[in-house]
């Protein structure tokens, strides 16, 4: 999900890496503006400074979320606007650069820290909510008195930045009940990498092989954590845990999880999982 807020930095733009626009699969989403994500009966479009998008069985879940943080003054997430005559999502727009764009603005050690802040700056807003309604994607429960609601998908590409500053999160449909640990877990993937030299340099912006200790260690300061002990364990439990939520949300016929099963991509995923494990020396002193 994507969106804009009125005040603060989520307030207009651009929440992904825009596509060409395509016809939609339903009547409701005929001829958007613009087309950011289309899988199977899952099309994300931009109408006017909207965000629309089908409803899926967490989407009560998630608005109480999303105006848990408009009261609480969150200005980087979308806004809720209800839905439209034809039953669709409606969020508002925020402007910046995300998807594919957004990897490079966390490869210096100042982006990175502002993407460590940004993810802190949430769990705080996020840690007296108290949901009404508790069905999310991967499960219906409440969160533990140890959990709060995860973003569940906190990658740069759900980042939205304007020149070097974070303005924006966005898709908040994985979120859901787990250790706060678990985000910071999961952006840690992707912001070290754990990725091999190779892809980094050629794929991930980065001029240079990183320094994954020391992006982990920095990333923890700007998070606020007392040390990074421990976080590379917490990181490859993370990446098996995503593995068996997008078999278990595949299973359900959820998209776009059905499609990436179907393409091979639980291989890769496992493959990168066995790649951390097999190269720790790379990420602890």
């Amino acid at each position: 999900m994507g969106g804009s807020g009125d005040s603060g930095p989520a307030t207009q733009g651009r929440p992904y890496t825009l596509t060409t626009p395509v016809q939609a699969r339903t009547n409701a989403l005929t001829e958007p503006d613009e087309t950011f994500k289309s899988n199977a009966g899952r099309i994300i479009g931009r109408f006017g400074q909207t965000v629309r998008r089908k409803p899926g069985p967490w989407t009560a879940s998630v608005f109480g979320l999303l105006r848990h943080l408009e009261d609480v003054n969150f200005a980087y997430s979308p806004r809720v606007l209800g839905f439209d005559d034809d039953g669709n999502e409606v969020l508002t727009f925020i402007a910046g650069e995300s998807g594919p764009d957004a990897w490079a603005k966390i490869v210096r050690e100042d982006g990175l820290r502002r993407f460590a802040r940004l993810l802190r700056s949430y769990h705080d807003a996020v840690a007296g909510f108290e949901p009404s309604s508790i069905q999310w994607a991967t499960e219906t429960r409440a969160p533990a008195p140890h959990e709060i609601i995860c973003h569940g998908d906190f990658g740069p590409w759900n980042t939205v930045w304007r020149g070097d500053e974070p303005v924006g999160i966005i898709d908040w449909e994985l979120a859901g009940p787990r250790p706060a640990l678990y985000d910071v877990a999961y952006a840690l993937e992707y912001a070290v990498p754990f990725r091999d030299d190779t892809e980094c340099v050629q794929w991930l912006r980065y001029p240079s092989p990183p320094d994954r200790t020391r992006r982990i260690a920095v990333f923890a300061d700007a998070y606020g954590l007392a040390s990074a002990a421990g976080l590379f364990d917490e990181v490859v439990r993370v990446q098996r845990d995503a593995i068996a939520v997008i078999r278990e949300l595949a299973e359900r016929g959820e998209q776009p999880q059905g499609e990436w099963v179907a393409a091979g991509h639980l291989d890769e995923l496992e493959a990168r999982a066995r790649w951390s494990e097999d190269n720790r020396n790379l990420f602890e002193p």
